[in-house]
């Protein structure tokens, strides 16, 4: 019996602190004060990420101006762009969620994932040039390949929109997040592929070398987070499509909104830059090579 009514005490304490924190997450959903605070919190912290990256941007051309733009200068820039055009749309989300017609709320908060998509991709094919290169292949495809992939997806995008302009159905809002989706999984697979296999050649070369061990860590844990957060954001784009729970979109959802755009983007932008912070060398002391 005592045991029993141990049992029956935990099951109704479990289900008080669901109870309690279910009542938490939706009274700060349905608080509009709360919603414009954690919106306030994501453009400042989208904020902080974009000036990061204009700094770097600003250290790399004052080392090296003479190399003009390289794929490292172009990354820190377009990660500037990105980040900025989200902090900035987080200022005015409130008034983003009243715009008409609604295609174009769709349009302010899709296209920096896309903006995203390329700034990431070029990670990609930096280290699919490097690891060509390095087993005498022909790289000379590559970057006709880069653009096609991203002219590709951007203009499927850009269609799916004028369709839902035109005819604003809900199966068409899932088709046009289950592409963003597939998108994301292709970005994961690429770095998986290409950072793994750039990890795996990297290892097979002999490691004493200070530079040689803080290289292979570089491209180790750069491969892990941007694939980890390019699943995750097609495992949440999933349920987004499908859930109205998941939905994105909405002013109602600031908490998953912030943990979302946690995992998906700041956290791994913060990390990625922090890993990437080192500068290239100055002219006359080595060759430069992008992205260190």
């Amino acid at each position: 019996m005592e045991i029993s009514s141990v049992g029956m005490d935990n099951s109704a304490v479990t289900a008080f602190l669901l109870t309690d924190a279910t009542t938490w997450w939706q009274e700060i959903n349905d608080s509009p004060l709360w919603q414009d605070r954690i919106f306030l919190i994501l453009a400042a912290l989208y904020g902080v990420v974009a000036i990061v990256a204009l700094i770097q941007l600003v250290r790399i051309q004052l080392r090296v101006p003479e190399y003009g733009w390289t794929t490292q200068k172009v990354f820190h820039f377009l990660n500037f762009l990105v980040n900025g055009a989200r902090a900035v749309v987080f200022v005015f989300r409130r008034d983003a969620q009243n715009l008409e017609p609604p295609i174009l709320r769709h349009i302010l908060l899709d296209m920096p994932s896309l903006a995203f998509f390329t700034t990431y991709a070029l990670l990609v094919l930096f280290w699919a040039e490097i690891y060509y290169q390095a087993r005498a292949v022909s790289t000379d495809g590559l970057r006709p390949t880069f653009f096609t992939v991203n002219a590709v997806v951007y203009v499927i995008q850009i269609v799916l929109w004028l369709i839902l302009w035109w005819n604003p159905v809900h199966v068409l809002a899932i088709l046009s997040k289950m592409f963003f989706a597939s998108v994301s999984l292709f970005a994961a697979l690429g770095f998986l592929i290409y950072g793994g296999r750039l990890f795996l050649m990297l290892q097979r070369f002999p490691v004493e070398s200070k530079g040689r061990r803080k290289k292979l860590q570089e491209v180790g844990y750069v491969t892990t987070i941007c694939f980890s957060c390019f699943l995750i954001r097609c495992i949440m784009m999933c349920f987004n499509a499908f859930d109205r729970a998941a939905d994105l979109d909405v002013l109602d959802h600031p908490v998953l909104n912030f943990i979302y755009y946690m995992l998906v983007e700041i956290l791994p932008s913060s990390l990625v830059l922090f890993i990437l912070r080192k500068l290239p060398p100055k002219r006359g002391i080595t060759q430069y090579h992008p992205i260190r």
